[in-house]
């Protein structure tokens, strides 16, 4: 008698790790992005534009071709339900931060839940694939730090916007935040079995993780300068000063360079980088990277190719 059709898939999932849950689910969103970008368009400028973006009239956007016009009316019905303010950002933050706390807590108090995934993750993989106890409080720490400083910024300089986003784009990077979250911890399992987290630990500190922290604490200090230069310039200007005058995106380059750097730091040992941490680093490039190519094309249209055409988008030399 043949075994039920269903009865593989059970076990797959069965076998599979949490870590790799977590990379396939930052994978996803990566692709669904991806498929955003490729769409006609005008379809793309409903799906993506927001804030500032949004602002360019219908005069200025390309003529839409018979094939598109269907799709794109479509897209925009879609996109017209469904709209939260821009300035629900903050609570990316917030809910990051709350969500570290949360599993901070479940470690403390031996919850369940962190107990279920670290023992399936320790389960089903080797000692040597897990953080030591020093890399899962360092990199739970610069979370926090990230969130914390984001959290200042919107209640102390970042001015409040009427602009609207679409809903799904707010869901996207509040799941981003969610999985992100647990993802350090699911990688450190090893660490979390044998109650040993502690950043006073010699495994976790290198040449290769000296430079991790010093590439942190570069990007996260820029970041914030990026954010008070942009909050303080007259509304719809250029931003010309500090890493603006070479990049199109400077705080989205950051934004980069601090999840490479915990991506780095996380690395379990004789591995370069940490694999869950670096599929997530996938989704923020891939994201980041196409929004700053709506920024660039709309910095044209507004102020000139002239007046960005020496500027990198997003990672220099390369884009």
């Amino acid at each position: 008698m043949s075994e039920p059709w269903h009865t593989p898939i059970l076990v797959a999932i069965g076998s599979t790790l949490p870590a790799q849950w977590c990379q396939a689910f930052f994978i996803f969103l990566s692709s669904g992005v991806l498929a955003v970008a490729v769409t006609p368009t005008n379809a793309r400028r409903h799906l993506l534009d927001y804030g500032a973006r949004s602002s360019v009239t219908k005069t200025e956007r390309p003529e839409n071709n018979a094939h598109d016009d269907w799709f794109t009316k479509l897209i925009a019905t879609l996109t017209a339900w469904g709209q939260v303010p821009h300035s629900w950002f903050r609570y990316f933050y917030t809910t990051s931060l709350a969500c570290s706390f949360f599993w901070l807590a479940q470690y403390l108090t031996n919850g369940r839940l962190l107990e279920f995934l670290a023992t399936k993750q320790a389960a089903l993989s080797d000692t040597q694939s897990s953080m030591a106890p020093g890399q899962v409080v360092l990199v739970w720490t610069m979370m926090v730090l990230q969130a914390s400083r984001r959290i200042y910024e919107h209640a102390t300089f970042i001015k409040p916007s009427k602009s609207k986003m679409w809903c799904v784009h707010w869901l996207l990077g509040l799941s981003f935040y969610l999985c992100m979250s647990v993802s350090l911890w699911i990688e450190g399992s090893q660490s979390i079995m044998n109650r040993s987290l502690t950043i006073f630990d010699t495994r976790s500190y290198s040449i290769k993780t000296g430079g991790a922290l010093l590439a942190y604490l570069f990007a996260w200090v820029n970041q914030y300068r990026c954010h008070k230069h942009l909050a303080g310039l007259k509304k719809y200007s250029l931003p010309e000063e500090g890493m603006f005058r070479y990049l199109i995106c400077p705080h989205y380059t950051c934004e980069c360079l601090l999840y490479l750097a915990m991506a780095i730091y996380g690395a379990p040992n004789g591995a370069l980088f940490n694999k869950t941490l670096l599929c997530g680093l996938i989704f923020i490039v891939t994201n980041l990277g196409v929004t700053a190519a709506g920024t660039r094309k709309w910095y044209m249209d507004r102020f000139g190719e002239e007046a960005v055409k020496t500027r990198w988008s997003m990672i220099p030399f390369l884009f």
